[in-house]
């Protein structure tokens, strides 16, 4: 045997470390803990970058530069190959029906179409965009292609309002 065997198995086992389990342990009375707040009491748990209720850093750095993040517009994509795979011709084709087939997870987003893949089969597909090869790719097999626009809700003019109280009577009528 020779000593760079004995010593590989030597760390492989690390013995668990029993805390409160008294003074004699050297992990009894505060079990490792320390002493006092929120660290100490049972339930607590560091969030990321929780910094002990100093300002964290994240907010103390200066803000700089604009996203456009939250006015992205998010779609299902499906490629032209995946109409094909599962699908047979004359098939009328929506959001509705990927999700109800599995090919999407459901019809919160609207649906774009892409252009990898052939296509054989004459289908009627229904979506919000397609792009123009796949757009090039269903026509070319007989098939239609209908764009459904999704109208985002936005406030109406100020003029089509109502007014939130009554107007007041011209001075005259007072």
């Amino acid at each position: 045997m020779m000593i760079h065997e004995i010593t590989e198995k030597v760390g492989s086992h690390k013995r668990r470390k029993r805390i409160g389990r008294g003074h004699g342990s050297g992990h009894g009375k505060t079990s490792g803990r320390g002493h006092k707040g929120a660290a100490s009491r049972s339930g607590w748990k560091r969030r990321p970058g929780y910094e002990g209720g100093q300002m964290p850093l994240i907010r103390r750095m200066p803000k700089r530069g604009f996203t456009n993040a939250p006015f992205r517009n998010l779609y299902h994509i499906v490629n032209v190959r995946a109409l094909e795979a599962i699908l047979f011709d004359d098939a009328e084709v929506s959001a509705h029906s990927l999700a109800k087939a599995g090919v999407i997870r459901d019809t919160k987003l609207p649906l774009k179409v892409l252009g990898e893949g052939e296509l054989t089969h004459k289908l009627h597909v229904t979506a919000a965009k397609f792009s123009a090869s796949a757009q090039a790719k269903i026509e070319a097999a007989g098939g239609t292609v209908t764009v459904v626009r999704r109208v985002k809700w936005s406030r109406p003019p100020k003029a089509a309002r109502r007014p939130l109280s009554k107007p007041k009577p011209p001075a005259e009528e007072r």
